[in-house]
């Protein structure tokens, strides 16, 4: 029988620690965290994410503040705000919500934050010190995933994992992490794509499953071996009739006929996302002390 990964309760038992933190920091006479998030566009995806960080900081005790663009900003005046931010004492950390318009270069706004402020952990800076293993803060999703195996106690040490999907938020990073000497870590590491020959074979082989491609249901029963742990980070709305909102949130992974096969799965919604919310605060938590530099 397989065992739940419930994102939802960790990231309730972090937030309790991370609030009881700023309690202490601020008692001791420690300025009040501050976050501020940068929004273009209304895309409602994006919108609901910012609702939820913002609600997440009141949670905690931090301050927090939105800034909002119409869709039609100039790259030049976001350029400008985020150099007004960079330069803000008061703010700790900040991000800029991806994806932004088509007219917007997104490297050029990632590389115009100040890496110190970069909560995100998108920054080529931040990137290249995780590579080698120095402080810095580890993008969001990577880095929740690393604290749900650290928490539950999954072992990673020997063990082959697959990363399927390559990209420069979730599949590179976890990559990285996982292959890293450390607990989580210590893992034998497999980058799988769309251009990967032979992935169910692959997949078959593999100790843990980090699907992170953005296919709704692709990871298949058959792809997986007995007691498999499998981490879903997919996040697809499909139409659903049987929904209230006509749409469901689905995850890389057919549930269903994956769960019975696994030894620790990660449900969607409840389990990888609620943990990137709070890995964005830990982040901030640690810009505030100071701790990167």
């Amino acid at each position: 029988m397989y065992q739940l990964i419930d994102g939802k309760a960790i990231s309730d038992q972090i937030k309790s620690e991370i609030a009881e933190e700023v309690k202490q920091l601020t008692a001791n006479g420690g300025k009040q965290p501050h976050l501020a998030v940068i929004i273009v566009g209304h895309d409602g995806g994006s919108e609901t994410y910012v609702a939820h960080k913002v609600k997440a900081c009141e949670q905690v005790g931090f301050k927090s503040t939105r800034v909002a663009f119409d869709e039609s900003v100039t790259e030049e005046l976001l350029l400008a705000k985020i150099q007004e931010m960079n330069i803000n004492s008061d703010i700790d950390g900040f991000i800029v919500q991806l994806p932004l318009p088509p007219h917007i270069s997104e490297q050029k706004v990632i590389e115009a934050i100040d890496y110190r402020k970069d909560v995100d952990g998108f920054h080529p800076v931040n990137v290249g010190r995780m590579s080698i293993g120095l402080p810095c803060y580890v993008s969001a999703t990577p880095s929740g995933i690393m604290e749900l195996f650290r928490r539950y106690q999954i072992p990673t040490q020997g063990k082959n994992c697959v990363v399927i999907g390559r990209s420069n938020i979730v599949g590179k990073p976890v990559a990285t992490l996982m292959m890293q000497k450390g607990n989580p870590g210590d893992a034998t590491v497999t980058v799988c794509h769309s251009r990967t020959k032979n992935l169910k074979e692959i997949c078959r082989n593999a100790d843990i499953i980090i699907a992170a491609l953005g296919s709704p249901e692709f990871l298949k029963e058959d792809m997986v071996k007995e007691g498999a742990v499998v981490v879903d980070v997919g996040t697809t709305r499909v139409p659903d009739t049987s929904s209230k909102t006509g749409t469901r949130l689905k995850g890389d992974v057919d549930f269903k006929q994956v769960a019975p096969h696994c030894s620790f799965i990660t449900p969607v919604p409840g389990g990888v996302g609620p943990m990137t919310i709070i890995s964005l605060l830990r982040n901030t938590l640690a810009a505030a002390r100071k701790e990167i530099y």
